[in-house]
């Protein structure tokens, strides 16, 4: 099996003919849902389908962005009301345990929810921990403001997704709560010594290392690596998250097409896997681009000897395969999560 090593979106709520022919010839290893790609749960399905058929594999990361509140690409009525992570942070003032209760019990609801449409991987939840006089850009987002309540609620929704068979994706390694810009516009710089990142930042990610995939975050960390953003820095990826953190799961990209990042996209793509990333993540749609980025990225197959890019890849689709799955009952779930749950 031979495949691309690319996450790709598609432009619409159908696939044209040259999408078919594209992913046909580039075999990515998955695709990713945007609102652009969403009317109606038989048009998803469908999608879906002809995604995977034109790739020809059943082996495909299907992921969208559904962590709740502003970020959630399934509205109603296609999809629940969420609430934000900023919500069990909340709970979890008064009470830890219900916190994490309610955590796991929307993320295990919601991935009954996604699998019924055919999407297996969530990229949620998230690690970064904000500072005052941060970019807003996570703010609601986040689980808390301190390691140990991100890390505990963290830890149940990525399980919730795990035992309901959806592949969770923590982001943004090595963290992104310290930006002053947002990566979609700009790049952000973060001055702050490894020393310090070390004691708070990495600690969720450190913690929750054994999750299966991750996502970068396209931050300048100057005191590593002064002149390259983390997803393009074999000494981010390399130093920090896979060693110092200890993350050895599959590691994503955030999107190519962020302005945080400079060059073409073939050049881009290029440079995250140089760095250390096993996929690079292209999200806008727009063909051109997607193209260009295939041109940057190697094939991965199980035929090259214990090709960790391949490992990592078949480790998150055994996640969805329901390797780890467990019993649950939805209507016992809704009835404990209480206020912190909406239809």
């Amino acid at each position: 099996m031979t495949r691309r090593a690319m996450i790709t979106g598609l432009a619409g709520l159908t696939l044209s003919e040259p999408e078919r022919s594209f992913l046909a010839q580039t075999r990515p290893l998955g695709i990713i849902l945007f609102a652009r790609n969403l009317n109606a749960h038989a048009q998803i399905k469908k999608l879906i389908k002809e995604a995977r058929s034109a790739i020809g594999s059943e082996d495909v990361l299907v992921l969208i962005d559904q962590e709740g509140g502003r970020v959630q690409r399934l509205k109603p009525p296609l999809g629940r009301t969420l609430p934000p992570a900023s919500c069990y942070a909340a709970q979890y003032a008064d009470d830890a345990m219900a916190s994490c209760e309610s955590a796991y019990l929307t993320a295990r609801l919601l991935a009954d929810d996604l699998t019924e449409l055919g999407i297996n991987t969530n990229c949620a939840p998230v690690l970064d921990i904000p500072l005052p006089g941060s970019h807003d850009i996570i703010g609601d987002r986040a689980y808390g403001t301190n390691a140990k309540q991100v890390i505990a609620l963290g830890r149940a929704v990525a399980q919730g997704f795990i035992h309901g068979s959806v592949l969770p994706v923590i982001k943004h390694i090595p963290g992104h709560g310290r930006a002053r810009a947002d990566s979609h516009f700009s790049l952000p710089v973060v001055d702050t010594t490894v020393s310090e990142l070390e004691k708070t930042d990495f600690v969720p990610f450190e913690a929750l290392h054994d999750i299966p995939a991750a996502m970068t975050a396209h931050i300048l960390y100057s005191d590593i690596d002064p002149d390259t953003p983390a997803s393009t820095s074999p000494q981010v990826i390399g130093d920090i998250i896979r060693q110092k953190i200890g993350f050895s799961g599959l590691l994503m990209s955030d999107d190519l097409s962020m302005k945080a990042l400079e060059g073409s996209m073939r050049e881009r793509a290029g440079k995250v896997i140089a760095a250390g990333c096993d996929v690079a993540l292209h999200c806008n749609g727009n063909l051109g681009e997607m193209q260009q980025a295939a041109q940057g990225v190697p094939q991965i197959s199980e035929e090259r000897v214990l090709e960790p890019s391949f490992e990592r890849f078949m480790a998150a689709i055994e996640v969805t395969r329901g390797i780890s799955a467990k019993p649950f009952d939805p209507k016992t779930a809704k009835r404990a999560l209480g206020r912190v749950f909406t239809e």
